[in-house]
């Protein structure tokens, strides 16, 4: 049998298999449909200072090959969360969690993250650098390398847990702003976000969201997913968690080729609520036939020879 086993930054997973932020909720709905101890680790839905209502509806619509969506970060807000979900994520989760951060400014992103400093169970912290900064006109924080070294340096300095950066991928350099993350104390990158897309609906010749532009993710992303990996990959040396969309045990081998050492689903959930329980089941068959006895060995392997 192959150990499926990967360390992500000294934090130990059962196997590199992780539900994306924003599919998985807080794992509620999930637990009731399957045990979720079969996970390496589920990343909570994006968290931020306050409540969210997110945005207007439509927010969501499907596309060939994947789905648009505008949701807007909904959440009940960061002290709700730890009062009422981390509570209920330990009765049906054992594994460690990795607790998926949003901020709109510099100030949110620390008091989040100093939060959930003492939230045992959070064992890294995914921070989501796609947020618009209210202060800077609206510009995504992770759209340029300083905005992305300005939130890793802010989150460093108020935990000794993991961070992880999660990068967006509507960027011309996704390589150098991991540079900029790891530079300021990033322990992992997280990669990609969505892709910015829109649909127009023929009989009301009007945007199919409320919000005009919305986030592709699922199966059409994957191409571009693979590729940002692999480029992130040469230029840090710190570990990666590949997405975007990833839908079956052979694309998670793949993403761990291009240089990931854990993988996280997204759009597949929301297709197949057990798409991430199929993928751990078929995962030993299809590392055993790529040579591996652990699956940590296709970490970065296309990148020799």
């Amino acid at each position: 049998m192959v150990d499926l086993t990967v360390s992500l930054a000294g934090v130990e997973l059962k196997n590199p298999v992780i539900p994306a932020s924003g599919t998985f909720g807080y794992g509620r709905e999930y637990a009731e449909l399957y045990d979720l101890n079969v996970l390496g680790s589920f990343s909570w839905k994006g968290t931020t200072g306050s409540a969210r209502l997110g945005n207007p509806q439509p927010r969501i619509a499907e596309t060939e090959g994947g789905m648009l969506n505008a949701v807007g970060l909904q959440n009940p807000g960061i002290d709700a969360v730890i009062a009422n979900e981390v509570p209920h994520i330990a009765k049906i989760f054992q594994g460690p969690v990795i607790a998926n951060v949003g901020g709109f400014s510099l100030e949110e992103y620390a008091d989040n993250c100093r939060k959930l400093n003492g939230v045992d169970q959070v064992k890294i912290l995914e921070v989501n650098i796609s947020c618009p900064n209210v202060h800077a006109g609206g510009q995504n924080f992770g759209s340029d390398p300083q905005g992305a070294a300005a939130v890793t340096k802010a989150v460093r300095a108020v935990t000794d847990k993991p961070v992880f950066m999660k990068l967006s991928p509507n960027v011309t350099d996704i390589a150098a702003i991991a540079r900029a993350c790891e530079a300021e104390g990033a322990d992992g990158i997280c990669l990609i976000n969505t892709l910015l897309g829109m649909r127009i609906d023929l009989k009301t010749k009007r945007p199919l969201l409320a919000n005009r532009t919305g986030g592709l993710s699922g199966p059409a992303v994957f191409p571009v997913a693979v590729r940002m990996v692999w480029d992130v990959y040469e230029a840090v040396k710190l570990p990666i968690i590949g997405c975007g969309g990833v839908s079956s045990a052979e694309d998670v081998c793949e993403m761990m080729l291009a240089g990931a050492t854990a993988v996280e689903v997204g759009a597949a959930n929301l297709r197949d609520p057990y798409a991430c329980k199929t993928i751990i089941e078929k995962l030993p068959a299809v590392s055993a036939q790529l040579g591996v006895t652990n699956i940590s060995e296709l970490t970065g392997g296309a990148h020799h020879g």
